[in-house]
């Protein structure tokens, strides 16, 4: 099957399930595809990502289902934005998703207020001693003090802070960004392109006292998705920035992620974790570089281009073929994703975040540049 075939075939394919199964989940928030079944989670972080993948579908269809929905769950979530559930560092993931990319394709006012919103309570998080968004509320991790916890998660969230920045002119938000990226890339970033989950400061003095594995096999590991939102993370603050040390970054991090992949592309749970049996994949993972992957593609030299751009194509390709829900009772687009292998979560479980970057992957590939992020 020729690259022009399998591609097209795929996009057609997501566009017709998101339709089918669109009106069934409908204005809900699912997390979990639980026995084919979408679950329906809005206190959780992941609430951006289902009306997200409406979005990248209707800038292709202008399906005014698919937009009607989405405009209703953006509305719904100001009773999260408004202070009736906790907000932590993943506002980016939520109102990146809804509110900017309302405001872009439409150009709904109500909607950049939003964001600006949740710009704003981003960057009340930041801690000037020791120049980090912190990340989660208190009483994370049963009971550990995590006020000096910063995780590589959050270099996705940064990007409502660029964009703050450009709809607003008040270069604040962005020096917070940036300030925060350098820290991550500091301290996060191994010398061999592997990639701490959680590192910890002292938040009184700013000062780092050590790491955790958190969803990695170890404090030394190589947590997979930690390495995608990293790749995706500074790709993505080099767009905005056009610093070289983040681009050099997302490309560090790259290399370290496709040297470890197995013979289909897909990486298990952990870079570095010793291999088991049935060991575990994780699609959200391989979507999510894949995504970023292309990102850097659209950054780099001429000559470098094809290296990001062709092992993009193969990750995305071999989640299509090998690991699409699309003959199955199913509501999700991919399974075997993994969440929390520590904890005992979501494992070898279809993920809404695994299917928002694999359709985000596939828009790119067509080559729409209009980016929510």
């Amino acid at each position: 099957m020729n690259q022009t075939v399998w591609f097209d075939q795929a996009w057609a394919q997501t566009v017709e399930k998101v339709n089918r199964t669109s009106k069934r989940i409908g204005v809900s928030y699912p997390h979990l595809s639980i026995d084919g079944t979408y679950d329906n989670n809005k206190s959780f972080w992941t609430k951006g990502f289902w009306p997200g993948m409406l979005w990248q579908i209707y800038k292709e269809t202008k399906d005014e289902r698919l937009k009607a929905i989405a405009i209703a769950i953006e509305d719904q979530l100001d009773e999260v934005l408004n202070g009736f559930y906790v907000l932590h560092h993943d506002v980016g993931f939520v109102w990146s998703l809804t509110s900017v990319a309302q405001y872009k394709l439409l150009n709904h006012e109500p909607s950049k207020r939003r964001a600006l919103t949740a710009a704003s309570h981003l960057a009340g998080r930041f801690n000037l001693k020791g120049g980090f968004i912190r990340a989660w509320n208190d009483q994370q991790g049963g009971g550990i003090d995590n006020r000096g916890w910063v995780i590589i998660d959050c270099m996705m969230n940064l990007p409502i802070l660029y964009w703050a920045s450009e709809e607003t002119g008040d270069p604040r938000f962005k020096h917070i960004a940036i300030a925060h990226a350098d820290t991550v890339l500091r301290e996060h970033i191994r010398e061999d392109g592997s990639v701490h989950h959680i590192v910890c400061f002292d938040p009184v003095t700013g000062e780092r006292v050590g790491a955790m594995g958190g969803q990695g096999y170890s404090t030394d590991s190589a947590w997979s998705r930690g390495a995608s939102w990293a790749i995706h993370g500074f790709a993505l603050s080099y767009r905005y920035t056009g610093e070289q040390r983040y681009l050099q970054a997302a490309k560090k991090a790259a290399h370290y992620f496709i040297a470890c992949l197995p013979e289909d592309h897909i990486p298990y749970w952990d870079l570095r974790a010793p291999l088991e049996e049935n060991m575990p994949r994780d699609t959200t993972a391989a979507a999510c570089a894949a995504s970023g992957l292309i990102e850097i593609s659209r950054s780099v030299p001429e000559q470098e281009k094809t290296f990001y751009l062709e092992w993009a194509k193969r990750i995305v390709k071999s989640l299509y073929e090998n690991y699409g829900a699309w003959d199955m009772e199913e509501e999700a687009l991919l399974v075997k994703g993994t969440s929390h292998y520590p904890a005992g979560i979501g494992i070898n479980t279809p993920i809404i975040y695994g299917d928002y970057f694999f359709v985000e992957a596939l828009s790119k590939l067509k080559g729409n540049t209009e980016l929510f992020w």
